[in-house]
């Protein structure tokens, strides 16, 4: 299995997830050193606690929690404590920067008055049976050889490679998923693979019935239903983990963990399912389109609505970012369009209906001109023309010099 995501523009970096073949020995080793950066995030976690108790009793006082803080702790606890000092530092040194990180994000959440729903929260403790281990090594923690990852503290690991790395990676992040299985995710440099001049453009709608509704009908996406074909078996499995869920205050048995266990399996599939239909459909449309006028849904406020579970199925905004991703790799123009009124306008003659269309009307017939089309073909029109790529008719076709110059 490997997934990608790039980051920025021109010369970005990508993630190359591979999965791993771990043995016994090995799987002991990581284990053990989890234990041991499980043990300094929580930790870190405490003192963060022990800080902000002091500070708000003592506000003349005021004390810091920061990367230098913690570094200086991890060290004086590596000196007095032989078991912590008999796992690798560079695992021990990262686990202290994700939680700097993510204490941060928090704080800066908190400052910019963001509502409660939408903060990320305060770094909480790792619990020995919840938590999945992940590890993460920069390059002095890490070598490729004979198409093995070594890590420090003398752990090797097989790698799955289903495809060679284009370049040195630069970290790696080995960790356990839900169902049990282990990744090596290698951060890579990567730079634009351009591809050839198409001389077409493309507006693309968003939708519950429809994933993707384009100006082309070739390239339409309709709804995979990955989750509703999976239904049953999901069923299956909320019953056998709600039977077998333990009692407040007691331990989780082993039946109670398999069945969760088998659950995970199963969302894991429908999600690996959603990423390579977005992914194979975000390619097809990068690779005939130089341009791409793509509606800025946001589907979060559908999940308060009947269409939550088919929208959540949908995978909108998993499918639209890898359309951006996948357009930033390789130099394509994508432009974000406010989906405001999109429903409204006539992409033929710009006028706007005095009322919003509900969503039984699945035909758009526009008051002033006269034309009548698909409601949701209408909007994907009306995508291009806010974009400034006027396709003048012709299905998905731009006529010469459709494409504005900073396009080109």
């Amino acid at each position: 299995m490997t997934t990608q995501r790039e980051a920025g523009q021109g010369i970005g970096h990508a993630r190359y997830t591979y999965r791993l073949r771990v043995s016994s020995t090995a799987r002991t080793a990581l284990l053990f050193e989890w234990d041991r950066c499980r043990w300094i995030w929580n930790e870190c976690v405490a003192k963060s606690r022990e800080v902000h108790a002091h500070n708000r009793a003592h506000p003349a006082d005021q004390l810091t929690c920061g990367p230098a803080q913690l570094d200086k702790m991890l060290t004086d606890a590596r000196a007095r404590t032989p078991w912590l000092r008999d796992g690798a530092s560079v695992p021990q040194q990262q686990i202290i920067r994700d939680f700097a990180k993510s204490r941060s994000k928090a704080l800066k959440d908190i400052d910019n008055r963001l509502p409660i729903k939408q903060r990320a929260g305060m770094p909480r403790h790792k619990k020995k049976r919840e938590a999945d281990p992940t590890l993460n090594y920069t390059t002095r923690g890490f070598r490729l050889k004979d198409g093995r990852l070594h890590l420090a503290g003398g752990i090797v690991l097989t790698v799955v490679w289903s495809r060679e790395l284009p370049a040195a990676p630069s970290s790696v992040r080995v960790y356990r998923d839900a169902v049990g299985h282990w990744y090596a995710s290698f951060v890579i440099a990567t730079e634009v693979q351009p591809l050839p001049p198409s001389g077409k453009v493309l507006g693309v709608d968003w939708g519950v019935k429809e994933t993707a509704t384009t100006t082309s009908d070739a390239h339409d996406l309709p709804h995979p239903q990955h989750g509703r074909k999976a239904q049953a078996e999901l069923t299956r499995y909320d019953r056998m983990v709600a039977r077998r869920k333990p009692k407040k205050g007691q331990a989780s048995s082993k039946g109670h963990r398999e069945a969760k266990k088998w659950r995970a399996k199963t969302y894991a599939k429908i999600a690996r399912q959603r990423q390579d239909t977005s992914r194979k459909w975000a390619k097809r449309v990068v690779r005939d389109h130089d341009a791409v006028a793509v509606e800025d849904f946001r589907p979060k406020f559908l999940a308060k609505t009947t269409m939550a579970r088919k929208a959540a199925d949908a995978a909108i905004g998993a499918t639209k970012q890898a359309l951006i991703e996948m357009g930033r790799k390789h130099g394509r123009d994508i432009r974000l369009v406010h989906p405001a009124h999109t429903t409204m306008d006539c992409a033929s003659c710009g006028a706007r209906t005095k009322h919003a269309l509900p969503l039984s009307e699945r035909t758009y017939t526009c008051t002033t001109c006269g034309v009548v089309s698909s409601r949701d073909k209408n909007s994907a029109r009306v995508m291009l023309v806010r974009a400034g790529l006027n396709p003048a008719g012709a299905e998905g076709v731009s006529p010469l010099g459709a494409l504005l110059p900073e396009a080109a």
